[in-house]
């Protein structure tokens, strides 16, 4: 990538010059230094309601000068993945806000007062991949805490079948698992939202969240994730394809033991 000397706020893909104080300056090539871009996330309205509309928007800004970044490199044809879980684990979405120049807008109903967690996975153009965790609080009260226990039992999902085998068939904190989802029937898979799948992880305490991707690229009747799991805790996992334009949305529960010491 390519930054602006006289304002590092001002980033490019491709060599140039920037203009910045006054002065003009050629761009220099550098590594992307992983470093937050910190996002604000506020409401419409400010206090959100069970079952009731809302629209929840996300400004992210640069490190260096606090502006407003209104450029984005597109991961898996989103400019920005937002996940939204419950803290009983019940209620989970998977959506794509809407860029509108200086900020992204999702339309939700959250179901339930309590309290939500939100993960935004996004990359601001030349820079290094973002995850922002935010929370959200639904007026009237507090979920149940989730009781998980492992199940990787088959899931009938909206049209197909999905299984899960786990190796090792318990994981190990801090050590990569390797989560194999097969589908059922194989007709009619599709890429969904440039993945042949997408997953979703969540602790029992809500503490880690985890996006990935499968290894593959393609879609296919078996697809496999690398998941490496920080903590001895059970997490809920969901797991996304597509078939036939349908999305399909399967979870399964996974208990992970401590690493050695």
């Amino acid at each position: 990538m390519f930054v602006c000397p006289l304002d590092r706020s001002i980033r490019s893909l491709a060599a140039g010059e920037c203009a910045a104080r006054g002065q003009q300056a050629e761009l220099v090539a550098e590594v992307p230094e992983p470093i937050e871009f910190p996002v604000t996330l506020t409401t419409n309205p400010t206090s959100l309601r069970p079952a009731e509309p809302a629209q929840l928007r996300f400004v992210v800004r640069d490190p260096w000068e606090g502006k407003v970044v209104t450029k984005f490199t597109p991961v898996h044809e989103s400019l920005l993945h937002a996940f939204l879980v419950s803290e009983d684990l019940d209620y989970f979405l998977h959506d794509h806000p809407r860029w509108n120049g200086d900020g992204f807008e999702l339309p939700v109903r959250l179901p339930r007062a309590g309290h939500y967690r939100v993960l935004a996975d996004f990359l601001p153009e030349a820079a290094t991949p973002q995850l922002a965790v935010k929370s959200l609080f639904v007026a009237g009260g507090r979920m149940p805490p989730p009781t998980l226990g492992r199940d990787y039992s088959p899931k009938r999902a909206e049209n197909l079948r999905v299984e899960l085998e786990v190796m090792p068939e318990e994981p190990v904190a801090r050590t990569a698992s390797t989560l194999q989802f097969r589908v059922a029937p194989e007709t009619g898979l599709e890429l969904y939202v440039g993945a042949p799948a997408h997953l979703f992880a969540a602790s029992d305490d809500l503490i880690d969240l985890i996006h990935a991707h499968p290894l593959a690229t393609v879609p296919s009747s078996t697809v496999s994730f690398s998941v490496l799991f920080p903590r001895s805790r059970t997490y809920r996992v969901w797991v996304q394809f597509q078939r036939d334009g349908v999305v399909n949305t399967a979870r399964f529960d996974i208990p992970v033991r401590p690493a050695a010491p």
